[in-house]
């Protein structure tokens, strides 16, 4: 039981700077070039096993994008559901190749989320 209680105090923990479900999509668009560019440091380094650990670490939080996603939401869920898909084969491709400029388009695509995402979730704030 007690390591039950430590786990529950460690999540919340990690969770206290998360205001909303808006920020922590931000954080996961954040953690994805994060992860990106010290996957392209490691492949200029050679270190294949940091780049194969950074862009695990970087499917992984796509793959969660998708799961996510409310399908009920029609086009924009697809849409995305789609975009990040072909994220995930931009990756995959640039691992097995180590073609940084696959690695390039997904840092482009991340960024207009990203700044598409703050615009969105500011007009809501600015609503409320």
């Amino acid at each position: 039981m007690a390591s039950s209680s430590a786990a529950y105090a460690a999540y919340n923990q990690n969770n206290m700077g998360i205001d909303s479900p808006q920020k922590l999509i931000a954080m996961l668009y954040e953690g994805i070039l994060r992860f990106i560019y010290r996957a392209k440091k490691a492949m200029d380094a050679g270190d294949i096993e940091s780049k194969v650990l950074f862009l695990n670490k970087t499917n992984a939080i796509f793959f969660e994008l998708i799961n996510s996603l409310d399908m009920s939401q029609g086009q924009i869920s697809e849409y995305l559901q789609g975009l990040y898909s072909r994220q995930i084969q931009l990756i995959s491709e640039a691992n097995i190749t180590n073609d940084q400029s696959k690695l390039d388009e997904v840092i482009h695509v991340t960024r207009e989320l990203l700044e598409a995402w703050k615009d969105a979730t500011r007009s809501d704030n600015e609503l409320a």
